[in-house]
């Protein structure tokens, strides 16, 4: 009998600490989650950074790490060597959709534009129907405040629908973000089709 495949979790964040230790402290507690619960972290194979530090806390805490990077940054040596597993290619495109397609679930920490880019584009696909997959977004130290804002601003004004903004899963804290969308995560049914992107 085949084993269980662990619960994936795709996380989108900085490649810089940011200025608040919070941020740090935020990116470790997620990976240690991740890790004691045997779970396996999907990210973009990054060292620097957030991205590094969820990386190696996943690592520490026993659990898998796969990371997605394309050559041109491996070869500014900004790659994690020590993963699981460390897939190379060419295109961010490629990255971001094998990311998505080895992921049961998104969540974005603090970051700047490439990490906004990432959480937004995984959003629109859920909405369009490419996937079933969870999204969230963890607030640390309401460094996401202004953005949630201005995403209910987009809702009073029209722009976006009650429903999609709905599908974002939001908390402050790591543990019960990541527990939700484990939980969400076993109710996904509808097939991935990242094919039509």
């Amino acid at each position: 009998m085949a084993a269980m495949k662990p619960f994936s979790l795709c996380v989108y964040c900085g490649s810089r600490p940011g200025a608040s230790p919070l941020y740090e402290q935020a990116a470790r507690e997620v990976g240690t989650h991740i890790g004691r619960r045997g779970w396996q972290l999907v990210y973009g194979g990054g060292r620097a950074g957030l991205m590094g530090v969820v990386a190696d806390a996943t690592l520490a805490a026993g659990g898998t790490v796969v990371g997605v990077i394309p050559q041109a940054l491996l070869d500014r040596e900004l790659g994690h060597r020590g993963l699981t597993e460390l897939h190379i290619v060419q295109t961010m495109h490629q990255r971001k959709q094998m990311m998505a397609e080895r992921a049961d679930a998104f969540v974005a920490l603090a970051g700047g534009i490439g990490t906004f880019e990432e959480l937004f584009e995984v959003w629109t696909w859920r909405q369009l129907g490419y996937h079933d997959k969870p999204v969230g977004l963890l607030n640390t130290a309401s460094y996401y405040d202004g953005l949630l804002g201005f995403m209910q601003h987009t809702v009073t004004q029209g722009f976006v629908p009650t429903s999609q903004h709905e599908l974002l899963q939001v908390d402050s804290e790591p543990a019960p973000l990541l527990e939700r969308l484990a939980t969400l995560a076993q109710s996904a049914t509808a097939p991935d089709d990242y094919t039509r992107i």
